[in-house]
């Protein structure tokens, strides 16, 4: 099973209202997921973006991909960098 932590599209046409999730990369966009890691309304900015931390960095060192979109996300909230240093704790 291929996890993928990506974005599934909620809310109203033409006001869009985002989840972060951790999903089997074979099910579709808006479909089942495995679990919710926060939400992002682009409305607000990325800056205002809801990311539980501890579950978001659970799903990385079990190995998910997140999407480029989410990928930047982290970037800019200081994600990844809290990765590395993890791996380098080890």
């Amino acid at each position: 099973m291929a996890v993928k932590i990506r974005l599934t599209r909620i809310g109203r046409h033409k006001d869009p209202f985002f989840r972060i999730v951790a999903a089997d990369s074979r099910y579709s966009r808006d479909g089942r997921y495995i679990e919710q890691i926060g939400y992002f309304d682009p409305s607000k900015g990325v800056e205002s973006a809801v990311i539980d931390e501890e579950l978001a960095m659970k799903w990385l060192k079990l190995g998910a991909t997140p999407s480029d979109t989410v990928k930047a996300m982290f970037n800019r909230k200081g994600l990844n960098a809290k990765l590395v240093e993890a791996k380098k704790g080890k």
